[in-house]
């Protein structure tokens, strides 16, 4: 059986080995992931869509386009109830500076200073899309519900991690497994809903 190749449109290392993790569980053997690092002339997309949706395809299509290859992109982001669902699409430059994990987790934590736990609602969305050389697409949209902590706690995982409590449990999403983690969260979740269809319409192409 021959492997098809399929480029992690990120950069994001947290979120490289959370794809790797998750898609080489669901389809050993069948695809062959493939990193930006071995395009180095792709430039990043500019996140210009309006909803999580518009962001992944977009950045799915345009790998896609740039290297000649089946792209997955993602795009994900914590939605705070006490703050209208910001940072939402945002997420990753909330403080300003794209992918501060530290200034981005202190700024909502400051939002929410004087803020009752039962206030402190909030989830992560995630939709991951497919998209391929001919044009078609798939997406797939999870989310994780949980509640905002007081102060980060954990060194596991990657952003907004420390401060999220998954409903539940009693334990940050930093405190988690990388196993644990990938079982009940909104990227896990997300992309075991498409690895099936990236697996089936992969194999359309020949």
């Amino acid at each position: 059986m021959s492997r098809h190749k399929l480029l992690l449109a990120t950069r994001n290392k947290g979120k490289i080995e959370e794809f790797r993790r998750i898609l080489e569980d669901i389809a050993a053997g069948e695809i062959e992931l493939v990193g930006l690092e071995q395009f180095p002339d792709l430039h990043d997309v500019d996140e210009t869509g309006s909803t999580f949706e518009e962001n992944a395809l977009l950045k799915a299509r345009e790998m896609c386009l740039a290297s000649g290859i089946p792209a997955i992109a993602d795009d994900s982001g914590l939605c705070v109830d006490f703050l209208n669902g910001d940072p939402g699409i945002f997420s990753a430059r909330w403080a300003g500076s794209h992918g501060d994990d530290r200034a981005n987790t202190a700024k909502v934590l400051e939002s929410l200073i004087g803020v009752s736990d039962e206030k402190r609602g909030a989830h992560f969305t995630c939709v991951a899309a497919l998209a391929l050389p001919d044009g078609r697409t798939h997406v797939e949209e999870a989310r994780f519900d949980g509640w905002i902590l007081h102060s980060p706690v954990g060194d596991q995982g990657f952003g907004y991690d420390p401060i999220f409590r998954p409903d539940g449990l009693e334990i940050s999403s930093a405190q988690m497994s990388a196993e644990a983690k990938d079982a009940i969260s909104h990227r896990g979740k997300s992309l075991r809903a498409i690895a099936p269809h990236v697996i089936t319409l992969l194999n359309t192409l020949g």
